[in-house]
């Protein structure tokens, strides 16, 4: 079967561009593995004309993989779009799969689930009772390390909590005389 740099098929160049370099069978670039055998009795998906692309495509360097990235986004006309995180991508298929009938796309806020407890000020009346309570929220803390934290805020308190243990440990510091921050 004819294809890139194989005998048989034309290849369009645009003005200006280099036509690529001959093809090179290998089993995959220096270091990594060629593409995984089929187990025995089972036909290799895509045919033999596939994998030999496949194989083409692996024996590529990185500049030569980017040139065909930009070649083939020209030839079929696909529009470069933004790099998204993994969990957005995945989370916005369903959306792009679909025609959209809206022309414009109102950004959702994404609501913080993870918060840091930051102790910033106290009321010297209530020194001892949020000494007492912070003792209950930071883990391995005694009477004495507790006591050290409270005087010299500001201090976090209690890292990567859900925002309902954020909330409760605020109003119990807030409650015993000390000013909490959220972050």
């Amino acid at each position: 079967e004819p294809g890139p740099g194989r005998p048989g098929r034309q290849q369009a160049l645009l003005p200006g561009a280099e036509p690529p370099p001959p093809a090179v069978p290998s089993a995959g670039a220096p270091g990594l593995p060629g593409p995984a055998p089929c187990p025995p009795g089972q036909a290799t998906p895509g045919g033999p004309g596939v994998q030999q692309l496949v194989r083409d495509i692996a024996g590529l360097t990185l500049l030569e993989v980017s040139d065909l990235n930009e070649l083939l986004k020209e030839t079929l006309k696909i529009p470069d779009v933004a790099v998204m995180p993994a969990g957005a991508a995945g989370a916005l298929l369903p959306a792009q799969a679909a025609p959209q009938e809206e022309e414009e796309v109102v950004p959702v806020k994404k609501e913080k689930t993870i918060f840091t407890v930051r102790l910033t000020e106290l009321k010297a009346a209530d020194k001892v009772k949020l000494i007492k309570e912070v003792k209950n929220f930071v883990p391995g803390v005694n009477l004495v390390q507790a006591k050290k934290l409270v005087e010299s805020l500001p201090q976090e308190i209690k890292a990567n909590v859900s925002k309902e243990e954020a909330e409760k440990i605020k109003a119990a510091l807030e409650a015993a005389g000390g000013t909490v921050v959220l972050e």
